[in-house]
């Protein structure tokens, strides 16, 4: 299947969050995988057990999951997307571990495909972010987990990164070029409209407050917050984002890239400017990274 013909959510995953850069992909799948294993400890999974991870995406979570089910274990990949969920099986057949590796599309709201009291362990990583329906999402891991079986996810809260100061763009300073940056930002949204976006409509309170309700007694959060200033030195190459990197990756699979923003709302010359003011700062790495992320786990009694 070409990049073209595949759905967002895999074109995204698997090319347009990197932008094809494979050694910013190694970059960012170190980050990665401590996401991943700390879902996993917080899991608390015993050999044997079926797990299910939701918003499987490229198989990060529940690959990793097969050594903790181990041999007579079974791991589900969920997914809404039939790309991702191809692209797994193709990846668990080259691993030959089909056997013990389930498939199913479903949308973390909806799991009827699974029946009441049927997992031991649920997984999630980055979901919650794109669903609107979020305490469903907890009923529904309620619902399907076995009593005593638990979950464990990860959720980045966005509220603490968006919206940027207005002389911030991406993380960079660019108070010299702002009515450029101004015509690349998208339109101003009300706080009520911010309160209804997926991504902007929670935060790590919510996340606890959805599980409770959903029934679950038990919960345990861990808020991480880091802010990062860059260290203003050239990085050697392929250690750090390029400026082509930088301009053709996307931030979520539901944006476009800075290139393409670029070319719809910026003249010839005011691209050469956006550029002339701030590659030497992407590539001289001057930007201040925010992140603010919350695990959450819990066990049904």
């Amino acid at each position: 299947m070409s990049e073209q013909q595949r759905d967002q959510w895999a074109q995204w995953l698997l090319q347009r969050r990197h932008g094809g850069d494979q050694h910013y992909l190694q970059e960012m799948l170190s980050t990665l995988y401590h996401y991943r294993d700390t879902v996993l400890e917080h899991a608390h999974i015993q050999a044997g057990e079926t797990l299910l991870d939701i918003g499987c995406g490229d198989g990060l979570i529940a690959f990793g999951a097969l050594s903790y089910v181990g041999e007579q274990g079974k791991v589900i990949f969920s997914d809404i997307s039939q790309d991702l969920l191809r692209h797994c099986q193709t990846l668990a057949a080259q691993q030959g571990v089909q056997d013990r590796c389930h498939f199913i599309q479903a949308s973390a709201e909806d799991l009827s495909s699974l029946k009441a009291n049927s997992v031991d362990v649920i997984t999630a990583r980055s979901v919650l972010i794109y669903i609107h329906e979020k305490r469903q999402v907890f009923r529904e891991f309620y619902r399907v987990l076995k009593p005593g079986g638990r979950f464990s996810i990860f959720e980045p809260i966005i509220r603490f990164v968006l919206p940027e100061p207005p002389h911030i763009f991406a993380g960079y300073d660019v108070t010299p070029i702002m009515p450029i940056i101004q015509k690349l930002r998208p339109a101003p949204v009300s706080s009520q409209s911010a309160s209804s976006h997926p991504m902007l409509d929670f935060d790590e309170h919510d996340l606890l407050c959805f599980a409770e309700e959903a029934g679950f007694p038990e919960l345990y959060l861990e808020l991480q917050i880091a802010i990062t200033p860059g260290n203003g030195e050239k990085s050697p190459a392929g250690q750090q984002m390029c400026w082509e990197t930088f301009l053709r990756s996307s931030p979520n699979p539901l944006a476009p890239t800075l290139e393409e923003v670029m070319h719809q709302k910026l003249s010839k010359d005011e691209r050469d400017q956006m550029t002339a003011y701030l590659q030497p700062l992407v590539e001289t790495r001057q930007k201040v990274s925010r992140s603010a992320g919350a695990y959450l786990w819990g066990t049904k009694r």
